[in-house]
């Protein structure tokens, strides 16, 4: 029992200080911790208990479908089958967060080109965004859980959404097709990563378009710096210290340790590639992706890197960047995101091809779980979820 209620306690700290306050609020109810994982395809938000490791359910974040798609006006439809066509597939859910008190869902619809805010206990949408452009990429949510931030990938910004109300509060100008978008762990720093033109073939690099990452004031929006790359800027982590972002890039097998005060890459890691890999063309990478995921654990002595095109993740120290083991997946199970649960012990990979997630022990660098979630899950998103929010799923609807 002891060990039960001390597991239970940490987790509600945990999400007590994602919400930004510090310290538990003993008038609140106690959250369930959970890591929300967003289905691409099949339009759906599955939830996995981060303590037991059980998918609790799912909810379909496009009931409005054919509404949406009935209501696009020429010009919409075609920007819409041309995204459509560039990815390869129809992505429904891009990224997504969940309120700090717990009840409340953001989903940036991906090729819909819009985000959406859904009562999680009634499943009810409370309002509707439309993004600026043919696409509503990364998403988002500031610390006091006032902001969704959504990447208008067409439009070259993000547009900073008032979660109140569900209207622009701001936004900001980014490099070409801004990807990514992450507050500092300290919460003062909002980093937007581009990554051009993913459509054109890596011969004709420079034309894609401005490869950066921008730093905004997290609380005004005004542009702090603008670091350029050569090429596009994938998933990234960024320490404590706000001094080090270690992200990966566009073509690149492995991974770059990049110093924010210096403005310059510090360290390049090349990391093995599958056969499956080795043959490959870099234009024939998923969106220009060799690999996609990297996340870091609660002590910021490991990271979790997710090789996409070569179907692994391994396990990473810091600070001397060496392997300490590798979880090798089935070929074309494409590992195509990472995220660390609160405790920092486990690292989540989504297998988007296996519609499955893998839980990696930071310790051992071994698989400790394997749990089926829904169609295409990508991004991840640690949040908390009321008792009500949790009532309302069904575990047999992943």
């Amino acid at each position: 029992m002891a060990r039960t209620r001390t597991r239970a306690l940490s987790a509600a700290v945990t999400i007590a200080v994602l919400a930004g306050t510090g310290t538990a609020n003993a008038a609140a109810p106690a959250l369930r911790e959970v890591m929300a994982i967003g289905n691409g395809q099949g339009g759906t938000v599955s939830f996995i208990d981060t303590a037991t490791l059980e998918n609790l359910g799912s909810i379909n974040v496009v009931p409005d479908l054919q509404e949406r798609l009935d209501a696009m006006n020429p010009v919409e439809r075609v920007g819409y089958e041309a995204v459509n066509a560039a990815q390869g597939y129809r992505k429904l859910v891009d990224d997504m967060a969940v309120s700090p008190d717990g009840t409340t869902l953001y989903i940036s619809r991906g090729n819909l080109a819009d985000s959406v805010a859904f009562d999680i206990a009634s499943k009810r949408m409370l309002w509707r965004h439309k993004t600026e452009g043919f696409k509503a990429d990364h998403a988002a949510l500031s610390a006091d859980g006032k902001h969704f931030v959504v990447s208008a990938t067409t439009a070259s910004k993000s547009e900073v959404i008032d979660t109140a109300t569900g209207r622009t509060a701001a936004s900001f100008a980014t490099g070409t097709y801004p990807h990514a978008n992450d507050y500092s762990p300290d919460g003062t720093i909002l980093y937007n990563s581009s990554i051009g033109i993913t459509s054109l073939p890596r011969a004709l690099n420079a034309l894609k378009g401005s490869k950066a990452v921008t730093a905004v004031d997290a609380k005004t929006f005004r542009p702090l710096r603008t670091y350029s790359f050569q090429f596009g800027i994938r998933p990234a982590a960024f320490t404590r210290d706000n001094r080090t972002m270690y992200a990966q890039l566009s073509y690149l097998n492995g991974f770059v340790e990049y110093d924010l005060a210096a403005g310059r890459i510090a360290r390049t890691v090349n990391m093995p590639l599958s056969d499956k890999a080795a043959a490959m063309k870099p234009d024939d990478y998923p969106q220009n992706s060799a690999h996609h995921g990297m996340a870091m654990n609660g002590s910021e002595s490991k990271l979790c890197v997710a090789a996409t095109i070569s179907d692994y993740v391994s396990i990473v120290s810091r600070p001397g960047l060496t392997t300490d083991g590798t979880v090798r997946y089935d070929t074309d199970s494409l590992p195509y995101w990472t995220q660390t649960s609160g405790n920092g012990r486990h690292c989540f990979v989504s297998l988007a091809e296996k519609n499955q997630i893998s839980v990696v022990d930071y310790a051992t660098a071994r698989e400790v779980a394997r749990i089926p979630v829904g169609d295409f899950p990508q991004r991840q998103r640690l949040a908390g979820l009321t008792p009500q929010a949790v009532a309302a799923l069904d575990p047999s609807d992943g």
